[in-house]
């Protein structure tokens, strides 16, 4: 064909505009992506604020209900002092504190276990925006309960409407898997990471201090959980009028039963092990991606299991060993939240998209010394030196994997496998500190953090397993 003939020659001048339209076109879903990224943030953010303002207070509330005879409160005391003389815990208050706060904490995480993997799948449906709206007026809800909790069974039924509402969580997680660019992905997960860090280092510091405030007075817990609810209605305000929708309508499902069969999918652990509701609607993935959706599944649960049941025995630890006081570990949690916080904001946002597993391998090997640091440690120089190594793992696992796993399912599916995913991580920080601590008392503080140190290499085979399913 003659070059010079008018079909070549048109071709040769829409060449470059088409090239043009194509940058301008990846420039704006840049630009979008990074506005709702950074939305998400704060909007998270002002949410853990709020959510983390408790963690100090717990101690000194359950001391508070302690005193008022209530039959609720005193069924859940039975059950702790049942645990503590099972697995031959002293009989101290702090270590009553600990326990008290523990059953409440894997009650909130069993809600959270059930309530987000029906959150993730209505927003497939309705969308991400009217759902996020609905379980922030709910964690409202919750602080608003808390304010007016003159008795622990009303101070109990606001961590239950918390913890059903938390499914918020595994929302903003799936806004950031709706970004079509793997790049943007990455950086929108570790910034999700970023604001777990900060909110539960500078949280508690808030609540502290606010309570030290209003400590003569006898609901000294009302200053923290009004300013919880101001936290609330702020994020509720800022959603309203900032926040994207970030499902596009071409994904929508306009009926649930299209995505689930039945409640099992969502409710019955075999089920989300295995992404049950994922794997059989997915007909655009191979069988060797839906295999790798499970064995991430389990590397996500076993990390979070085993990670979650030393991080809630730590504070049994330093006490026993150093003899740290409730202030001493406040501090050496504020060193962990920033540690992860730097890693998180400097590195881990920047790390591109095919090398989370490697980076999630490099994570869990270090968890490997860092606990047997710990364990061992005789000195405050190895135990800081283990807990740089704990926040590096705790500041690049779960946004890893979280960025791994976003990728799998169609896009009308990324508020379930969201959701399906946070359902695996709460149902393991509901368990982990219950077996950790039987493990901790039973066999010793040493004896336990080497054994956790060792089981570090149960994900870590699950990994070399998803890379066998890749090559076959």
């Amino acid at each position: 064909m003659d070059p010079k003939s008018p079909a070549v020659t048109d071709l040769s001048k829409g060449s470059p505009n088409n090239k043009e339209e194509m940058t301008t076109e990846q420039t704006a879903q840049e630009g979008s992506s990074s506005r709702v990224i950074t939305i998400v943030f704060f909007s998270l953010l002002l949410d853990l604020l709020g959510f983390t303002l408790i963690l100090p207070l717990l101690p000194s509330i359950l001391d508070h209900y302690s005193k008022k005879d209530d039959g609720v409160y005193n069924s859940l005391q039975n059950v702790v002092d049942w645990f503590r003389v099972a697995v031959g815990i002293p009989l101290e208050v702090k270590y009553n504190s600990v326990l008290f706060g523990g059953l409440i904490g894997s009650l909130f995480s069993f809600l959270q276990f059930l309530s987000s993997p029906v959150m993730g799948a209505a927003s497939d449906c309705y969308g991400r925006r009217p759902l996020i709206l609905l379980t922030t007026v709910g964690v409202m809800t919750s602080y608003l309960l808390w304010v007016f909790s003159h008795s622990f069974s009303i101070f109990l039924l606001s961590r239950i409407v918390g913890g059903i509402c938390k499914g918020n969580v595994s929302l903003c997680t799936a806004m950031v898997a709706d970004q079509r660019n793997p790049q943007a992905r990455n950086r929108g997960m570790a910034m999700i990471g970023v604001a777990f860090s900060l909110g539960f280092t500078l949280g508690p510091m808030l609540g502290a201090y606010f309570a030290q405030r209003t400590k003569e007075v006898d609901e000294f817990y009302q200053g923290p959980a009004l300013l919880a609810l101001a936290f609330s209605v702020a994020d509720l305000f800022f959603i309203l009028f900032m926040l994207p929708e970030t499902l596009h309508r071409d994904n929508e499902v306009n009926d649930i039963n299209l995505v689930v069969q039945g409640p099992g999918d969502l409710l019955n652990p075999v089920a989300l092990f295995s992404f049950t509701a994922i794997t059989r609607t997915d007909g655009s993935s191979s069988v060797q991606k839906k295999k790798n959706l499970k064995v991430l599944g389990m590397v996500y649960f076993t990390y979070l299991f085993l990670f979650s049941g030393l991080e809630f025995t730590l504070s049994f630890l330093t006490h026993q060993r150093f003899g740290f006081s409730s202030m001493e570990q406040g501090k050496m949690f504020f060193f962990i939240g920033v540690t992860m916080a730097l890693i998180q904001g400097g590195w881990a946002r920047r790390i591109k998209p095919g090398h989370q597993i490697k980076t999630v391998r490099l994570a869990l090997i270090s968890l490997i010394p860092a606990f047997l640091i710990i364990g061992i440690a005789w000195n405050m120089l190895l135990l800081y030196t283990g807990l740089v190594l704990y926040s590096f793992a705790a500041a690049v696992a779960v946004p890893c994997l979280s960025a791994q796993v976003s990728e799998h399912g169609s896009s009308r599916q990324k508020g379930m496998v969201m959701g399906i995913l946070r359902s695996l991580g709460a149902l393991a920080r509901a368990c982990g500190p219950i077996v950790a601590s039987s493990v901790y008392w039973l066999a010793g503080g040493e004896t336990c953090f080497i054994i956790y140190a060792g089981l570090f290499f149960v994900p870590l085979m699950l990994l070399s397993q998803l890379e066998k399913c890749k090559d076959d």
